[in-house]
């Protein structure tokens, strides 16, 4: 990663951050960025105390004159953009029928347009880097999740972008790939909406018994040394993936059997 300059949406906690200490760990110099100003400078006082070359841009995805901004201000600082990684993203936890429209709209806005929004402006400077555009994605956009229409929709629609592009890309050099963590100790649960829009608030699952961000940093990092096509981790995300795909019938009970033993389960 030496001389690389990676663009990271969301790395203010969790994956993000951990993305940001792994990638500026292995040499790169890091653009970081997102919406909560005390956490993206908590963040960007580790970069430093660790040596990292970084620059922190405060930015909302949703909006486009942000992920414009962001590259702008990334080229101005650097001169060049090796590595984008579209990792901004915002869960919800509800039954469709009891969802207030605004919480997909919301998620749409963050998890897929923010991604389309960073690499639309990202993608000249990638190519002339022969460089690569990474989501972080999830189990969800394989496999439907119940109580999580507008996750699911909005990550199935990142794998369909993400998919089109690579193919749009194949002769050009550009490394396109799409990582699943799976469940992972984070604060994507907590800050999850419910169905009125509102955060849920406290995880409803078990995090001590989750991957660590640390864990998936390090695997994307990797994988994106081997240019992957496709990253999915956990012996339960392979599995799932691999069963939704030849007997759709039975994974269709098992997820909704699982997600019914949920804390406080809306399902």
């Amino acid at each position: 990663m030496k001389n690389k300059v990676v663009l990271i949406t969301g790395a203010t906690s969790g994956i993000g951050k951990a993305l940001a200490l792994t990638f500026g760990d292995a040499g790169a110099t890091v653009v970081i960025t997102g919406r909560n100003l005390q956490n993206l400078n908590q963040t960007a006082q580790e970069l430093s105390r660790k040596g990292i070359q970084h620059l922190a841009l405060q930015a909302d995805v949703s909006q486009e004159q942000d992920c414009a901004r962001l590259v702008t201000e990334t080229i101005a600082q650097f001169g060049k953009l090796d590595i984008l990684i579209n990792n901004a993203g915002i869960s919800m936890r509800a039954m469709f029928e009891q969802l207030d429209l605004d919480v997909i709209r919301k998620v749409m806005d963050i998890n897929f347009y923010g991604t389309v929004y960073t690499t639309k402006y990202a993608l000249p400077h990638i190519l002339k880097a022969k460089g690569s555009i990474i989501g972080i994605s999830s189990i969800a956009g394989y496999r439907g999740l119940p109580g999580r229409t507008g996750y699911s929709a909005s990550k199935f629609a990142m794998h369909g972008f993400l998919e089109t592009l690579r193919t749009e890309l194949l002769d050009r050099g550009v490394h396109v790939m799409i990582a699943c963590p799976g469940f992972t100790a984070s604060n994507i649960r907590n800050n999850a909406l419910a169905a009125n829009g509102q955060s849920q608030g406290e995880s409803p699952r078990d995090e001590g018994q989750m991957m660590t961000a640390e864990e998936v940093a390090a695997r994307i990092l990797k994988a994106t040394y081997q240019r992957k096509r496709d990253l999915v981790m956990t012996t339960q995300g392979k599995l799932t993936v691999f069963l939704n795909k030849w007997l759709p019938g039975l994974t269709d009970r098992l997820v909704l059997n699982h997600f019914k033993k949920e804390k406080d389960s809306p399902v």
